[in-house]
């Protein structure tokens, strides 16, 4: 394993199950040092391409790789490596917090207990009481203590904040990034778009299986629409501005326009300026949720192909988004 080792790597990574395309010739790769944000509604592929690298399930196709090793000859020792939060996470009712986690530090041969008792204080979690009488976001904190607590070089987390309050998302925030700093890995796999935005150096968006966009987050900021507010000093003709490539939705009202554009500011203002007395200039940036429904726009009356680790009907599952 060497500095220039992908934590995670793909090659054409397919999974069908029977006639529904789960994933599909899927190629990403993960660097070590970065937080890779993994999009996409329920039923698009991310678990199922989750549960394929880590060898829970075996790819119709393709190949996988976790920091240079076969994802599925070598899982015993990428094992020793990885810290993972599935999105059904399940622990044993009848243990405590501590036991839990004795029994998951026992399989990993050890760990930094000094190290353990820091993370369940960052995270605020009551390790004295019984899983099975904690609330879901205290048992999640149970999980998360897991992944993190033999230090992983890569960390693979499956809507590993559900259930948390703010508060601890923004600590479970401050985490990942840490981790990232340190030069290890985490992907992210969630719909949660707010938690992608805040720590995510490269996000990508999976559609029906199938990678739409990779991405650094600024350049995927960069393409999309933002809503610009401008002010001028006499009245203005919406024809003007309709005309400059890359806006659309124009409203105007006397001395002010509003509109949305993609594209370089600097094209805009140039435009306009040439014909008028341009007074102020007021724009939104596009967030991710913007961003993503972009990519989905064309599916909001369509039901996506299930995944098959969702327990939900195909008629449960929507394109729905959290934020």
């Amino acid at each position: 394993m060497t500095e220039s080792t992908a934590a995670i790597r793909t090659e054409g990574l397919t999974k069908h199950y029977g006639d529904v395309r789960a994933v599909v010739d899927l190629n990403l790769e993960t660097r070590m040092g970065e937080v890779y944000g993994f999009l996409g509604p329920n039923g698009s592929g991310k678990t199922t391409m989750i549960r394929t690298i880590l060898d829970e399930l075996r790819p119709t196709s393709g190949r996988a790789w976790i920091l240079g090793l076969d994802s599925h000859r070598k899982v015993q020792e990428i094992r020793r490596h990885i810290g993972y939060v599935p999105g059904d996470l399940a622990m044993y009712p009848k243990l405590t917090g501590h036991d839990t986690l004795t029994y998951f530090a026992n399989l990993r041969g050890g760990v930094d207990w000094a190290y353990v008792r820091q993370l369940a204080d960052r995270l605020d979690a009551d390790l004295t009481k019984k899983v099975g009488d904690l609330s879901s976001g205290n048992r999640q904190k149970i999980g998360l203590i897991q992944a993190f607590m033999n230090r992983p070089d890569v960390l693979i987390m499956d809507e590993p904040s559900a259930g948390l309050d703010p508060l601890m998302q923004r600590e479970f925030q401050a985490m990942i990034r840490e981790v990232a700093a340190e030069g290890r890995a985490v992907f992210l796999s969630s719909h949660t778009l707010s938690e992608v935005q805040r720590v995510a150096d490269r996000v990508a968006i999976i559609r029906r299986g199938q990678l739409v966009a990779v991405e650094a987050l600024e350049t995927l900021r960069s393409k999309a629409m933002r809503r610009v507010v401008l002010d001028f000093g006499s009245p203005v003709e919406a024809a003007v501005l309709e005309a400059v490539p890359g806006v659309r939705d124009v409203s105007v009202d006397n001395h002010r326009a509003e509109l949305s554009f993609s594209g370089k500011m600097a094209v805009l203002l140039r435009a306009v300026a040439e014909r008028y007395d341009l007074v102020d200039v007021n724009t939104h940036e596009a967030d991710l949720e913007e961003i993503f429904l972009t990519y989905y726009r064309d599916e909001v009356h369509e039901k996506p192909q299930p995944d098959a680790t969702d327990s939900r009907s195909p008629d449960e599952l929507t394109d729905e988004v959290s934020v």
